[in-house]
């Protein structure tokens, strides 16, 4: 539970928390099939989030992947940015590579913000303490989609000789490289505000480096939340990915 004069990272991570144990209860409850766990999953995560962020910040727009668009969202400061189940395809599987996602952006800055790896037991939020990066591999480790990887991230991959880490959900890949499991999380091909927003604010908030492809900030609470691709890594790798990026793009 929150307090009234908790941060906006402590509200995170406890709406984080409380997501991601209604999850792992259904998850374990073993009287679903695939596709029912996977529904009821999306609906009843994405339920209790929205009437968390509403009795903690009730005067806060959220946009969520599974609740409809409220578009004058697009006039506020604050914006909530969530994606109840991320990994929704790995949740049905009953694997660990799945996530929730609880970003804020203000004035489009993915200030705040708690990653929930549900199946491990583990969260990521924007106010823990930063740990110290590891000495760099001989070889990065690059975490890529375990079932589409875009044929960009073959070639920046092929490009630096990087090890390829096949990976679930969005929020997983980006934890892998706050936890020092791959050094590179590059995506290419689609994905909106609320697959990045969180886990790009506890990578930032971690002293890693996050963009878009093309080297721009990543920004957010645009009228389309579209938004297809994403790099994030330890800022030594930045400038040689962003370079072997471009060599990539006609």
């Amino acid at each position: 539970m929150t307090r009234p004069n908790d941060t906006d990272a402590q509200v995170a991570r406890s709406v984080a928390l409380q997501a991601a144990a209604l999850l792992r209860n259904l998850c374990a409850a073993g009287n679903c099939i695939d596709a029912d766990l996977k529904r009821r999953g999306d609906a009843e995560a994405n339920t209790l989030i929205l009437d968390l962020l509403h009795a903690e910040r009730p005067d806060d727009f959220v946009l969520s992947e599974e609740a409809s668009d409220d578009r004058t969202r697009c006039a506020a400061r604050r914006v909530w940015i969530v994606d109840p189940l991320d990994g929704t395809r790995e949740f049905g599987e009953r694997r660990e590579d799945w996530a929730v996602h609880i970003g804020l952006a203000i004035d489009g800055a993915p200030v705040a913000g708690a990653v929930a790896l549900p199946a491990a037991h583990k969260i990521f939020v924007t106010d823990d303490s930063p740990s110290a990066f590891s000495p760099l591999p001989a070889r990065p480790r690059m975490v890529v989609s375990r079932t589409r990887a875009h044929a960009i991230v073959q070639q920046v991959a092929e490009a630096l000789d990087a090890e390829l880490v096949p990976m679930g959900s969005a929020g997983a890949k980006a934890m892998a490289v706050v936890e020092g499991q791959a050094e590179i999380y590059l995506h290419a091909g689609g994905q909106y505000e609320w697959d990045n927003c969180a886990p790009v604010a506890v990578a930032l908030a971690a002293g890693l480096h996050a963009s878009r492809i093309d080297g721009s900030p990543l920004v957010y609470n645009c009228a389309d939340p579209l938004l297809p691709d994403l790099l994030i890594c330890r800022p030594e790798y930045a400038e040689m990915v962003l370079a072997a990026v471009a060599a990539t793009v006609p």
